[in-house]
């Protein structure tokens, strides 16, 4: 807390979604469900991808990854959530910088394994011929490094420009995460260096992903229109539909957060997080496993091993 104007802040309290007392109770079991659900769907999602070996291709490489992120990053938000339901939640400056770290490691994490998604598919529907060298697992393993390297990058900027402010005066954070917005808020000394650290990160995970998705999915689009057989083109669209709905809800999402005008209201911020940090964790699993044949035989056979042994 603030001791005195020469004093920092030592810890913070987190308001949460809403501060009407009836709404806390049912909100606590309803996050709790959504946490239950997603830890389950994605863990699940895990074991069946590492326990069956006709999974080990880069497209489940690259779910393995996107699982194991959702699973991360919603761990990193929800339980300390959960809190603020039940009691006030006061959280240190330590855990407070502890959380941005690794809440803006899995997010930009999460835009490049996407963005990977997108283009295994390309690879797979617009060179088929060269598919086993283009996406090698070699390559696949040099993406996925690229891909934390970006998370640690774009987190670790943060969190240097984070540590050279200081915060005299308030400590109420207006959210149930500490994200950078709020805590600028806080801070009584200059954020204009925070500032442009966070319009570049932003720009660079947001542009980068977004264009090579475009670029993508065009071609994509343009290879499965020069299909000929009404089941072909049936078939690659299918295997590339889950992959939009789950690009669509994550970047529409974290898009209308950072990208909106300086007037929206903290309510919207809260909103559009929830869907890109708690939401889209929950049903990613399900995305791309609902209509997925090779995840419902390979539930069926670790289902039926299990039973059998």
């Amino acid at each position: 807390m603030a001791l005195g104007n020469a004093s920092s802040v030592t810890q913070f309290i987190l308001l949460g979604l809403t501060q009407q007392p009836e709404l806390q109770l049912p909100l606590f079991f309803l996050f709790l469900g959504i946490y239950i659900v997603s830890v389950m769907g994605n863990l699940g999602l895990i074991v069946l991808i590492v326990l069956n070996p006709h999974l080990h291709t880069p497209m489940y490489y690259f779910l393995f990854n996107l699982s194991f992120t959702d699973l991360c990053y919603s761990s990193v938000i929800i339980p300390r959530m959960l809190v603020g339901f039940v009691k006030q939640n006061i959280i240190s400056h330590t855990e407070c910088m502890t959380q941005l770290f690794f809440f803006a490691f899995f997010v930009i994490d999460e835009c490049y394994i996407l963005t990977a998604m997108a283009y295994d598919r390309y690879a797979a529907i617009c060179k088929p011929l060269l598919y086993q060298v283009t996406m090698s697992p070699q390559v696949c393993h040099l993406i996925t490094m690229g891909v934390y390297l970006m998370g640690f990058s774009g987190a670790m900027s943060h969190i240097v420009c984070m540590l050279r402010l200081t915060f005299c005066d308030g400590n109420i954070i207006n959210n149930y995460v500490c994200d950078v917005h709020p805590l600028l808020k806080l801070s009584c000394t200059s954020t204009s260096i925070n500032e442009l650290v966070l319009f570049i990160v932003v720009s660079v995970n947001i542009t980068v992903p977004s264009l090579t998705l475009l670029v993508s999915y065009t071609l994509i689009i343009s290879n499965i229109l020069s299909i000929r057989s009404a089941e072909g083109r049936s078939k690659a669209f299918s295997t590339c539909g889950s992959h939009v709905i789950a690009v669509s809800l994550f970047f529409g999402a974290a898009a209308f957060m950072y990208l909106k005008p300086s007037s929206a209201s903290v309510d919207d911020d809260k909103i559009s997080t929830i869907f890109y940090t708690i939401v889209g964790p929950m049903l990613n699993p399900f995305i791309y496993s609902i209509r997925n044949k090779d995840v419902h035989i390979a539930l069926t056979k670790t289902l039926m091993k299990k039973i059998f042994t």
